[in-house]
């Protein structure tokens, strides 16, 4: 069983691959870009079959953990009438946007799935407590009633129940503020508290009261949809954020060896309990990591490529290609040593684990 979870883990990882890789192919593609090969995976070749009509390459390569469209004229200069280098610099945007487009779009839809096939959706309407919950209002203090609806947190604007959850989650470690519609009427409560764990030295505070069952229709599926994919997005951002501040440390990041065990136990939970909500889940927030992480202004990433673009589109004037390409093999060999430190951590945490 243990092998069907890893292939779980490799069949994710290469649709997260193959699905970011075809937006830039497609679009290489549509725009009439020389495109060499695709290839799905890193490192040695496995399978390679070459198109007579486009003389384009597809490969599938032995380590699952990268993929690659390589388009003429892409880090050099090319004479090819199919460039990159030769495109306006509108389509070249284009072309290197998709694949992080691409996995956005996925997660999206997946997204849609999950809340489509669930039993039921979550309002923001507090319906009742547990025995010892904190954020219950007192003689003595601010708190939440039962058909409190919670608007606002901190007075950053609550939308739906996910939503809710990981804005407690963030900000509840500390009393927060909480606006409820009450009677009609808006009410701001003050130094509301929480019940905190802790996680990987991480202190996360935890919704300490259950809410009413939202009605599922068209409207609350499409407003779930969407607004818990942007709090997706945003828990990515948030995480970079505190690993820049130091909230995180690198003990929280995790690489392919981390993420194969994190999806190898939600394919073991999903077999057991015939559930596969949270494997679906995770695959959502790896579709999305990918998307939001490639998108960042940093060397060999498809936002540094982006950031030379729009520099091209002031400038109107392209960046040499040999200093362009020397810059993003730099970002490059950093981050594979950064991959290999975290690769190095994994694997030591699986061994004494």
């Amino acid at each position: 069983m243990l092998l069907l979870y890893i292939i779980v883990a490799i069949l994710m990882f290469g649709s997260l691959i193959f699905i970011h890789e075809l937006g830039h192919f497609l679009t290489a593609r549509l725009f009439h870009v020389t495109i060499y090969e695709f290839s799905i995976g890193m490192g040695p070749k496995l399978i390679s079959w070459k198109s007579k009509k486009y003389d384009t390459a597809y490969s599938l390569r032995a380590f699952p953990i990268g993929g690659f469209v390589s388009m003429a004229g892409e880090d050099e200069e090319s004479d090819d009438e199919g460039s990159l280098r030769k495109k306006k610099v509108w389509q070249k945007i284009i072309i290197t946007a998709a694949g992080s487009v691409f996995n956005l779009i996925l997660g999206l839809l997946v997204m849609l799935l999950i809340v489509s096939s669930s039993k039921n959706i979550g309002s923001t309407i507090v319906e009742s407590f547990p025995e010892g919950a904190t954020s219950v209002q007192t003689e003595t203090k601010d708190g939440l009633l039962p058909k409190d609806e919670i608007v606002a947190i901190n007075g950053k604007k609550v939308y739906i129940l996910y939503d809710l959850a990981y804005k407690i989650s963030r900000y509840g470690v500390e009393p927060v503020d909480i606006t409820v519609r009450r009677n009609g009427e808006n009410v701001v409560l003050s130094d509301v508290t929480f019940p905190t764990t802790v996680e990987q030295d991480i202190t996360f505070a935890q919704r300490d009261f259950d809410v009413y069952v939202a009605e599922k229709n068209v409207k609350n599926i499409l407003k779930t949809t969407f607004f818990q994919s942007v709090y997706t997005v945003k828990m990515v951002y948030d995480s970079l954020y505190d690993l820049i501040t130091g909230r995180l440390g690198i003990q929280q990041m995790s690489g392919p060896v981390g993420i194969t065990t994190v999806i190898t136990d939600a394919a073991e939970e999903a077999v057991q309990t015939k559930n596969g909500s949270y494997l679906f889940m995770l695959f959502v927030v790896l579709a999305m990591n990918l998307g939001c992480m490639n998108l960042l202004p940093f060397p060999a990433l498809d936002g540094g490529r982006l950031v030379f673009l729009v520099i091209e589109g002031i400038t109107r004037k392209p960046i040499n290609a040999k200093i362009e390409g020397y810059i993003h093999l730099a970002g490059m060999a950093l981050l594979l040593l950064l991959m290999l430190m975290i690769t190095f951590k994994d694997v030591f945490s699986l061994i004494i684990k």
